[in-house]
This record gives C-alpha cells, sequence and structure tokens, in this order.
C-alpha cells in the first residue's frame, strides 16, 4: 500500500518489494486529480509526459533502486526552469517557454527522479504568505482558512498533501522554511552558493537559495546532496569548506526577554518552549542570546537598498508590464526608486557592522533556534493587511541569506488550535551536514508526523546519523557532577557534558559511609516504581576513560544504566553489599538536592 506521505524510505523500500515507478505515477496522477487545493500547480506535468518518464526510466535503469532518486516523484517551483514547461513565477505576462532544465533539476532528474509540475508561488517569489498570485492561493493543509506560507506555497502543500516525495522551493527572505513550517515538513536551505542558482528567475540574486521541502530532514539533507556542487555559470557559486560542529553538548542560542516578539500567539510561543526543553534533553546547553543585531540585519531585506535587487531582477518586464504584477508585489518593488548607489553601498556597511556584533553573539554559540515563524493568519487576514503581516513572518529568518547562515527547519507540533509550529536551527557557512542530525533528533522528538500525517513515525531508515565523534560517554550520578569535588577528574582530561537527564525508574540512591568527599551508591531496584534519579552523560576519550574506571575505588564499579527514554549509558554503579546499613535518599531526585538538604539543615 502506498502510503500518503510519500517519504524517501517508504518508496524505496516499495520498490525493491515490486512496486514499479509506472504504478506511482498513477497513484500521484489519481491524487492530483483528486486534491481538494486547486492552487497547488501552475503547470502539471501531463498524465502522458509523466508515464513517459517512468518508462524511460525503467529501459535505462530497469535495477530497482540503481539510482539515488530512482522513481521519486518531485515538484518545482515555477520560478525555476523544467525544460517543455513553462516558467512563469506566478506572472501570466513574464511566462517563458524553458529551453533546458534548471542546473538542480537537471541533477535530480539524472539521479532518476521525476517531474510531476511547476507549484504556485507569491509572484516573483515576493512574499512569504503564499496569497500573491494570480492562479489563487494555497492553504494550509491543516485549515483551508489559513495560508500555507510562501513564497513557495504550492511546493510545501504538494509535498504535506502526498502529491510529491519532495519538492524544490527557493528562499530569499525565508520562502524555503515558513511554508514547512506552516505545514508540518523539514525545509532544507543550504549555505548561500552551495546549490547553483542556474535556471532560476532570481528574487535578489546575491542571496537568493534554491531549498528543499521534505518529509524528513535525512530525506531533506539526501536531496541537497544531489543538487549541490560548484556552477560557473551562477557569479554566487562556491566551493565549500564543511564546517564541523560538536556532537555533543552544542551551545544553542535561543530568545529571551525583549527579543520574544510572537505578536500575541502564545500557541506558538508554547511550542518554541517546548522545542527548547526538547533540544535540553537531547544534551544541548541553552544559551539566552541578544537577537537584536540579527534582527536589524533581517529588517535590511525589505525596509532598505536590498528591495532594488528585486527591480533589477525584472527591470526590463517591469519597465514594460508593471501593470501585469500583483499590486502588493508592484508596491513592495517601486519601492526601488527610492534607493541609489550611495544608499546600496551604506547599506552593506550597515550589514557589516552588524555581522561584527553577531559574531560577538557567536562566541558563546554553536548554533541558534529561533521560531521559523512567530504566528500565522488567515487567508482573510493576510489580505486585509498584506505587507505589515507578511513581515511578521519573516521577523526570524530574513538574516539568513544576508549574513550566509546554513539552516535547517523542523515541525515542532501542534497547537490546541491544530495548527502546526517549527523552529529552525542556524549554523555557520557549510555547516549544512553538522546541521543535519541534531535537527533530525529535534524533529524525532516533536512526534508529531510527516506532512498532513500528523501521526506517521519517522523511519529509521531516514535518521541521520551523528558523525563518529571518536568519544566514550560515561554517567556520573554523585560527586562528579558539574560543581562537585570530583568534576575536575572529567573537565581536566577534557571530557565534555553531554546531557543532564535522569534514570529509568528502578533505581535507589543511597549514601555511603566513611566517604571523602561524600559519594552516593546507585543500585538497581528492578521492582521498584520511583521517578528516576538526576544524572549527567560526560563524553571523555577513550583513554581518559581507561585511566577513570582504573582509579575507581570499591565498592563503586562501572556498569549499564538504563536512563529515562529507555537507552543505556556505561555508568557508576554501586555493589549492594555497600548499602546495608546506609542512609537511602532516592526520594530526593538525586545526589545535588541531596547535597543541598545537607546545606540547608
Amino acid at each position: 500500500m502506498i502510503p500518503a506521505i510519500l517519504d524517501l524510505a517508504a518508496l524505496k523500500a516499495l520498490y525493491a518489494e515490486g512496486l514499479s515507478p509506472l504504478d506511482l505515477v498513477e497513484e500521484v496522477i489519481a491524487r492530483r486529480k483528486a486534491s481538494d487545493d486547486p492552487a497547488v500547480f501552475i503547470t502539471e506535468t501531463p498524465d502522458e509526459d509523466l508515464r513517459g518518464a517512468a518508462c524511460d526510466l525503467l529501459v535505462s535503469h530497469p535495477q530497482p533502486n540503481s539510482l539515488p532518486l530512482w522513481g521519486i516523484p518531485f515538484a518545482v517551483k515555477d520560478n525555476i526552469d523544467v525544460a517543455g514547461l513553462p516558467t512563469t513565477a506566478a506572472c501570466p505576462a513574464f511566462a517563458y517557454a524553458a529551453q533546458q532544465d534548471a542546473t538542480v533539476v537537471a541533477r535530480l532528474r539524472a539521479a532518476g527522479a521525476l517531474v510531476i509540475g511547476k507549484t504556485n508561488l507569491d509572484q516573483f517569489a515576493t512574499g512569504l504568505n503564499g496569497t500573491r498570485s494570480p492562479y489563487g492561493a494555497p492553504r494550509s493543509v491543516f485549515d483551508k482558512a489559513y495560508v500555507s506560507g510562501g513564497s513557495s506555497s504550492g511546493s510545501a502543500v504538494a509535498v504535506a498533501s502526498g502529491l510529491a516525495s519532495f519538492a524544490l522551493g527557493t528562499d530569499t527572505a525565508g520562502s524555503g522554511r515558513v511554508p514547512a513550517a506552516f505545514n508540518n515538513l523539514v525545509g532544507i536551505k543550504p549555505t548561500p552558493g552551495l546549490v547553483p542558482n542556474v535556471g532560476v528567475v532570481p528574487a535578489c540574486r546575491s542571496v537568493d537559495v534554491v531549498t528543499v521541502f521534505a518529509a524528513t530532514v535525512g530525506d531533506g539533507a539526501a536531496i541537497r546532496k544531489v543538487m549541490e556542487g560548484y556552477d560557473a555559470g551562477d557569479p554566487y557559486s562556491r566551493k565549500p569548506t564543511p564546517v564541523a560542529l560538536p556532537t555533543s553538548g552544542l551551545r544553542i542560542g535561543v530568545l529571551d526577554g525583549a527579543e520574544r516578539e510572537f505578536f500575541g500567539n502564545v500557541a506558538v510561543e508554547a511550542l518554541y518552549d517546548a522545542a527548547i526543553a526538547r533540544a535540553k534533553s537531547l544534551g544541548a546547553t541553552i544559551v539566552p542570546f541578544d537577537y537584536a543585531p540579527f534582527r536589524q540585519a533581517a529588517e535590511l531585506l525589505y525596509n532598505g537598498p536590498w528591495v532594488a535587487e528585486r527591480l533589477a531582477a525584472v527591470k526590463d518586464f517591469f519597465g514594460t508590464n508593471a501593470d501585469d504584477v500583483d499590486p502588493t508585489v508592484r508596491k513592495i518593488i517601486e519601492g526601488a526608486k527610492a534607493y541609489d548607489a550611495v544608499d546600496a553601498f551604506e547599506g552593506q556597511y550597515r550589514l557589516g557592522h552588524l555581522r561584527q556584533k553577531a559574531l560577538a553573539e557567536w562566541e558563546k554559540l554553536d548554533l541558534l533556534m529561533l521560531p521559523t515563524s512567530p504566528t500565522t493568519y488567515t487567508v482573510e487576514a493576510m489580505l486585509a493587511d498584506p505587507i505589515v503581516r507578511n513581515s511578521h513572518f519573516g521577523r526570524y529568518t530574513n538574516f539568513a541569506n544576508l549574513f550566509g547562515y546554513a539552516a535547517i527547519a523542523v515541525p515542532g507540533g501542534f497547537g490546541a488550535d491544530g495548527l502546526p509550529s517549527g523552529v529552525t536551527l542556524f549554523g555557520p557557512s557549510f555547516s549544512d551536514d553538522a546541521l543535519a542530525p541534531f535537527a533530525d533528533a529535534l524533529h524525532r522528538a516533536a512526534s508529531c508526523g510527516m506532512g498532513k500525517d500528523k501521526v506517521a513515525v519517522l523511519p529509521e531508515a531516514s535518521k541521520v546519523a551523528a558523525a563518529d565523534d571518536g568519544l566514550v560517554t560515561i554517567m556520573v550520578v554523585g560527586a562528579h557532577l558539574t560543581g562537585m569535588p570530583l568534576n575536575h577528574e572529567l573537565t581536566g582530561p577534557g571530557g565534555t557534558l553531554f546531557k543532564t537527564c535522569r534514570t529509568s525508574g528502578d533505581y535507589r540512591l543511597y549514601v555511603l559511609p566513611n566517604t571523602t568527599p561524600p559519594k552516593p551508591g546507585l543500585i538497581r531496584d528492578p521492582g521498584f516504581k520511583g521517578q528516576g534519579l538526576e544524572v549527567e552523560v560526560w563524553k571523555v576519550t577513550p583513554a581518559a576513560f581507561g585511566r577513570f574506571v582504573q582509579n575507581i575505588p570499591a565498592p563503586l564499579g562501572i556498569g549499564k544504566v538504563t536512563l529515562e527514554d529507555g537507552s543505556q549509558v556505561s555508568g557508576f554503579l554501586c555493589e549492594p553489599y555497600a548499602i546495608q546499613g546506609a542512609q537511602e535518599v532516592t526520594a530526593l531526585g538525586g545526589w545535588r538536592a541531596y547535597i543541598a538538604s545537607r546545606k540547608s539543615s
């Protein structure tokens, strides 16, 4: 049975079991016809052409899964060229017949993927809401009254509703991330220059990025890798120098104080706080930071001379066909006339100053985690105030490409109103691969499914494995905890805190007599049903681990300890004989609480 959401793992498994791409194409054709959102596509690949593409694939590569994206159906935002289909940029008067594929489309087709159509967008990719198109406004797959997000509106809805396995978008100000949040999807926004823009109608050429909407981080990262690679035809294409991130103990910057703005949407704020809690449970250190320089840079994209770059992209057409442009889009592009060359240079200087301030914040951070959008609106509300409300969507997205960051947007759960929200992780330029493992773990911890299928279980086959850092984990429960007398035995050889968590509920904690400094004894009692005990998991080098274990005095030793999430880790345990007559402190919840109780008594 073909699943509701066409994730890569499911389709590859079905192909391995004998499903033909022709069978899947028939399902896609049927789903397109049955779709309850007529605004998703501007141009569909004709049924016979789609069948023909599947047949050609079977002739050239008959072995199932013999190409990375063998038989995988995808949709393309209609400002990206697909040979044989028109490119409209959601403006009929601008439309032209594409003679060849954009570089990214050509690479995906060569990998076996099948184009099912060109999707709707905010005209000339100018907007974050999805209502600025003469072809209609795609809607949230969860509530038709609400916007889908834009400008890559149709692309997100195509994936979230199960019409395509993945879709291409573009992102200048957040267009590859906001629609992902509004439709419970992953949005992969590569570092600017990593993926070529040849064959893409520009919005702001110097900061545009081709993006991927996918069901999982693993899917999106795999698709991005097919697309990426230097192309001299793109003046902003770059050869990457991959940037690594810590594989444990990530320092994640989050909003604090006055910079937390959700425009009255308490549901989205609550979901952001829940995502912060999940990040902490995954071992991250949460660090409030000053978002002001990032916000001020974000404001430059629409309230600064970068607006002139939008006019540069379409100046010839705009000079003769301004009346054919959506009124809101026309107003934005016409705003470019207020800027001159001096303004452009001064804008660059202003951005440079803000970049320096942002770099100062990065000194204490490894990643940023921000709400993808602080709120959402109905289509009716958006149309009533299209510029101001659209700007709300970009509050936490507009800075990313100006600063050259990599970003991955992941689902963050659903509010009481049934609408989804999400968060975006930002990393330094070319940290794209390094971002993926934590982004994937964060999505999985949210347990909110994929696209319209809220209860779907993310497949293990798409899980993004963390890079092997060569370190050994060890759980500590007492005098080796952070701030305790023996913590230096971990930090001295370069150990790092991986996470703070709890054991499973069948452990007891005792105060061992006659120990200096005071030490606890952790015992597993299989019949006991407690609340678990607070512990820390550290990472050390194998050599440091060996020395550490060698110096542990009896009755303590190292054994496997089960944590509250069911995983097991090496950690301190005590031999049962040593607790006879010892004081039990299990009820306090951990050694730190016991030490605090001694100081207060």
